[in-house]
């Protein structure tokens, strides 16, 4: 029977990185930084402001342990109604870092968002 063989076998495979993902740093053993996470989490918007959710200040903190990340969010208020579609889409951006493991998002309302905790740029963006 007769191989086929690839019609260019010195081409480089695709990646299958995701675009726009940060890339990983090999020497970390496949961990996921804190940075990383940051990074990838600036590509969801409060739907209302049209500000990311990291320098809109609703990102508290980012917990990672090797590939496993753990986000605190809390929203501009307890009754918003954006919260579901932004809780969802953060993790849906965390799944698409390469080599991530479990993703858990804690909604936390201690200490309360306050616009003070707006990134001091965007915050003069918007006059306050």
């Amino acid at each position: 029977m007769d191989q086929i063989q690839d019609p260019t076998p010195d081409a480089e495979p695709a990646s299958t990185e995701i675009s726009g993902a940060a890339p990983q740093d090999p020497s970390t053993g496949g961990a996921i930084s804190a940075d990383q996470a940051r990074l990838v989490l600036r590509r969801v918007k409060d739907p209302d402001l049209n500000i990311n959710i990291v320098d809109l200040g609703l990102v508290y903190e980012v917990h990672v342990n090797g590939a496993n990340v753990q986000i605190d969010i809390s929203l501009t208020s307890p009754g918003c109604p954006s919260g579901p579609e932004i809780m969802g889409e953060a993790e849906q951006q965390l799944r698409l870092i390469p080599g991530i493991g479990d993703v858990t998002m804690n909604l936390v309302w201690s200490p309360p968002w306050t616009p003070e905790r707006i990134e001091p740029r965007v915050r003069a963006y918007m006059g306050f």
